[in-house]
């Protein structure tokens, strides 16, 4: 592994260079000329609320520097260290992997989401991950409205070692999910990783499409899906919190993956979604390469966010 490319944490803090320096000027810019003062804390909690992460996080911060450091001269990275450990205490809850339960065979992820989060590329990327570490995968092309994804699953499969199932253009996407269980069960799979359509144009289409899911899943294997990952994309900031609220409600998830860290400097969203929702984080992407697909660990996005070494 020494002769890998930059390592993920070096990526990921990469990634999250502009949210670290929009945060790091903006700290820069309210705390170089003056003390500690209430207006200068009252500036630093409206920085970080309009940087997306939430206002338990602006909180916690400008509580704990008006306890320790109130009409004293504090450094950028004095302010920067405060901040990291409020965000890893936000974050640390969430932090979660997703536990594979050996006794579900096979163990049925259902994969959601909306069209250009990343589903079928963080699909592909977990079916080569539980394969290299000795997993039967069987994967089901459930977003059958679109031909590109279906390809693209294709290749990821042939790619993990994989099989894919998949329909014609059109096809009945629950029919295919319950067509994928009784083949995954005859295989003896560990996992069965579903993909979906993400047509949130249409809401009340898809969520009718993802709900018959649900039911022809629980047909066939009562305690199915095992797990429900949301796939977010980290560029559309606040409105991740309408596709959490929105999924949650109607479909149920059990956890969180965050995509798209690396082009972004939105990625503070991940934070106010933790304090709000307190769903798991299982997973950040922060590239294309399956290595780019990593458990989420609180410390390390919190370090990355504010422009901390590790």
């Amino acid at each position: 592994m020494s002769q890998e490319k930059p390592g993920f944490f070096t990526r990921l803090k990469s990634g999250r260079a502009r949210s670290a320096q929009r945060l790091g000027e903006g700290i820069s810019s309210i705390v170089t000329k003056r003390k500690l003062d209430e207006a200068t804390l009252v500036e630093l909690e409206e920085l970080l609320i309009a940087a997306d992460l939430g206002l338990g996080v602006a909180q916690k911060m400008t509580e704990r520097l008006k306890r320790t450091r109130f009409n004293q001269e504090v450094t950028s990275d004095e302010i920067r260290t405060v901040l990291a450990l409020a965000v890893t205490e936000t974050l640390k809850p969430v932090e979660q992997p997703l536990t594979l339960d050996t006794d579900r065979k096979p163990f049925v992820i259902l994969v959601i989401g909306v069209n250009g989060s990343g589903k079928t590329t963080t699909i592909g990327k977990l079916a080569k991950a539980y394969v290299d570490a000795g997993r039967k995968v069987v994967i089901a092309a459930g977003d059958t409205f679109r031909a590109a994804a279906v390809e693209q699953l294709k290749i990821w499969g042939e790619r993990a070692g994989a099989e894919v199932i998949a329909r014609a253009t059109g096809a009945d996407a629950a029919g295919l999910a319950f067509d994928a269980l009784e083949s995954a069960r005859k295989q003896n799979a560990d996992v069965l990783l579903i993909d979906t359509a993400g047509r949130l144009h249409n809401k009340a289409d898809l969520m009718a499409e993802l709900q018959k899911i649900l039911r022809v899943l629980k047909k066939a294997e009562p305690s199915a899906p095992h797990a429900v990952l949301l796939v977010l994309d980290a560029t559309v900031g606040q409105n991740a919190h309408a596709q959490v609220q929105t999924f949650r409600d109607m479909i149920g998830v059990t956890g969180l993956v965050m995509t798209k860290l690396d082009g972004t400097a939105k990625g503070g969203v991940l934070v106010a979604l933790a304090e709000k929702y307190g769903l798991p984080v299982h997973f950040i992407g922060v590239g294309e390469s399956v290595e780019d697909l990593r458990p989420f660990v609180a410390e390390d996005f919190a370090k990355s966010l504010v422009g901390l070494e590790n």
